[in-house]
């Protein structure tokens, strides 16, 4: 597919500015670049690899919650495109960034609670681990309604039980509206479970 024009000015705007030390200009063309793969071309791919660009970026200038913000778009896409390792990583980076922050500290549950569900799609056992390993960093987490509804949800899936699974989830969403992005990786985890037939409701 051929990159369109004011793509390729982006591009060729970012390799002029980076020698100059310009790095934050930078970073937001990359976020340009990445915007019109995802919105124009729809090619996740190219738009993953300009977000990261522009989260390496970010960190040369010690602007961490812009590089966090680039990240979490790769972490996202990441879960999508079937990634977890990659997005596990993103989910745990950024969690453990912020959990110390007074002001951004309640945003890290829900990015152990991301980073969880991705590793319960590659196995039950290591998400527990984790679930575990986050309410040791982040005690905090342990309290949270995400923690909780991991736990149900992991003995539904030990008991393989599609039924307590399904409504673990509806009692969460009754409460906190769970999006799109979430409801993906539920049902993929609930496929797992036998005799399934793939549906929340």
């Amino acid at each position: 597919m051929t990159v369109p024009p004011v793509s390729l000015m982006q591009e060729m705007l970012t390799r002029s500015l980076t020698p100059m030390g310009r790095f934050t200009i930078a970073a937001k063309h990359h976020i340009s670049v990445a915007e019109i793969y995802e919105s124009e071309l729809v090619d996740i791919e190219k738009a993953v690899a300009h977000y990261e660009q522009a989260a390496d970026y970010y960190k040369g200038e010690e602007s961490n919650s812009s590089a966090n913000k680039c990240l979490l778009k790769v972490g996202a896409y990441c879960a999508q495109l079937e990634q977890y390792q990659k997005a596990i990583e993103i989910y745990e980076q950024v969690g453990a960034n912020t959990m110390d922050n007074p002001l951004l500290k309640y945003s890290a549950k829900e990015y152990f609670f991301k980073a969880s569900l991705c590793h319960f799609i590659v196995d039950e056992l290591n998400a527990k681990i984790a679930v575990e390993k986050y309410e040791e960093m982040f005690p905090a987490f342990s309290d949270s309604r995400e923690c909780k509804l991991l736990k149900k949800l992991l003995e539904a899936h030990e008991e393989q039980n599609s039924e307590a699974f399904t409504d673990a989830v509806k009692d969460f969403d009754s409460i906190s509206r769970l999006d799109q992005w979430h409801t993906t990786l539920l049902l993929r985890i609930k496929k797992t479970i036998q005799g399934d037939e793939g549906d929340l409701k």
